[in-house]
Parts: C-alpha cells; structure tokens; sequence
C-alpha cells in the first residue's frame, strides 16, 4: 500500500513539473473603462486561467463578499503579512492597505494555471519587476468624454470624487506604455475576443510574441 501511495504521489508530481508553467497577465486600466467586465469575459473563455484576488483591510462596502470581492482582513493581519513577506505587492490607500497574495500566484503559475489580477498602475509597476515574464495589458476607453459618461452614468459617485477619478485616470492613461498590449473598449464584444487572442497567444508559446 505505502509504495502505491508513494508512486502515485510522484506520478503527481512528474505530471506538475512537466507541466508548461502558466502566465501572470496584469490588467490595468482607469476607473469605468471596463476591466472588471472584460476580466471576468477572459475568466468564462479560459478554462485553465484563474482570478487573483486582493487582500484590505478595508470596511466591505454593500453586497460586497469575503472571498469573492475581495479577502477582508484586519489591519494588524495586513502588517504581519508585510513582516513575513507574504504581499506580491501592496499599497496603503486612503489608510486602508491593498495587497496580492505572493504564495497564491506562485503555487497556481508552476501547477500551470494563468493566473489574471486587476490591479491599477502603481501595484502593476511592483509586480513587473518582480515577475518579468508577466504579461501587461492596459485597457483604454474610448475616450476621455466616453470615460466621464460612463462614470456620471454609474451613479455611485459625488461630482467631486468623480473629478478625482478623471484626473487619475489622466495620469493613468499617460503610463500605458509600460504595458505590453493596449486594448481599446469601444466595444465590449469586440475588445473581449481581442483580450482572449492576447492571452492565447501566450499559453500557446513560451516567448513573448512580437
């Protein structure tokens, strides 16, 4: 019984290690141009492509859910977690902490699952240099009018946090080139089948395409 057991964990094993490693992709892009929504189109069409999501310390807002928007976490938590390692990358936003699970990304990428995070351009930034093979697409709108009336749309903000927003979005907007791919929403359909080209582009080849 005991040499079954241990020849089929290191059947298990062989299989994992032989297995292509799978692909961080990174998706950037301003409040409203509609990552989120495409992310979640990406999800449906990749079989072996999981969410990456953030741990805060933040207060859940409404229909918010732990383990599915995001892991809800106490300050304190967050800070050991800092001590240890733990954060892929992190950031401290309005007092609250934001943060990516290192161990999460690394155990899905070498059993071979991609692995997608929607994250904005200062969390992308610390998680290029650390996973230089990762794949950065940057999401525009199509327009700076468009992105407004989308927000203004939306109904969830002041008129005031909405300027905020648009003026992020500008400085945003400016750091796309640090991206390797830029899709264009004007399209839902359209820029979801470009957003799945992109990544299996990528699962089908080691290398970067040019």
């Amino acid at each position: 019984m005991r040499k079954t057991q241990q020849a089929t964990k290191a059947s298990v094993k062989s299989k994992l290690l032989s297995r292509a490693p799978g692909r961080l992709f990174i998706v950037s892009a301003p409040s409203g141009a509609g990552k989120t929504t495409l992310c979640a189109a990406l999800l449906k069409r990749m079989p072996r492509m999981v969410r990456s999501i953030s741990y805060t310390t933040r207060t859940p807002r409404k229909n918010e859910q732990n383990g599915e928007d995001y892991h809800f976490i106490s300050d304190a938590e967050f800070r050991e977690g800092i001590e240890q390692g733990r954060w892929a990358e992190w950031a401290e936003v309005h007092g609250n902490f934001y943060g990516t699970s290192a161990d999460f990304i690394r155990s899905r990428l070498r059993m071979g699952i991609d692995v997608v995070l929607n994250i904005d351009v200062q969390g992308a930034e610390q998680l290029f240099a650390r996973y230089p093979d990762s794949v950065g697409i940057f999401i525009l709108p199509p327009s700076i009018e468009e992105l407004r009336r989308r927000l203004e749309k939306r109904g969830g903000d002041a008129p005031d946090a909405i300027e905020r927003r648009m003026a992020a979005a500008e400085q945003e907007m400016a750091r796309k080139d640090l991206y390797h791919h830029v899709v264009l929403n004007d399209d839902l359909s359209r820029a979801t089948e470009e957003l799945v080209a992109i990544a299996q582009r990528y699962r089908q080849a080691p290398g970067r395409p040019d």
